[in-house]
């Protein structure tokens, strides 16, 4: 779930997209996202599908169109696990991997 959820957040335009949602006070359709952003239809289409396929964002019919929000609970169970992947790491600092390199 963290490796595909991160995936999903790797691109710029994404993330861009799930801060519009996290703006919003209520579930937005494609077009109203687009308007936010530089991108075209089309390509906010395609991302918003790999986000809900990471399961980031919920989509919910609205007669012909799809309107979407973020999956608070997706979002929360993603922060808990990467904070306790980072937690993991918490002997890793600038100067050990300085030195690891030198």
């Amino acid at each position: 779930m963290l490796a595909g959820a991160l995936k999903a957040l790797g691109h710029p335009a994404r993330l861009a997209i799930m801060r519009v949602l996290a703006e919003q006070s209520r579930q937005c359709c494609c077009g109203e996202v687009t308007h936010k952003l530089p991108l075209a239809q089309s390509t906010v289409s395609q991302h918003l599908k790999v986000l809900l396929d990471a399961g980031l964002i919920e989509r919910h019919p609205d007669g012909t169109r799809n309107r979407y929000c973020l999956c608070s609970q997706r979002i929360a169970m993603l922060r808990e696990r990467l904070g306790e992947a980072l937690d993991g790491l918490g002997g890793i600092t600038a100067e050990t991997t300085t030195a690891k390199a030198g």
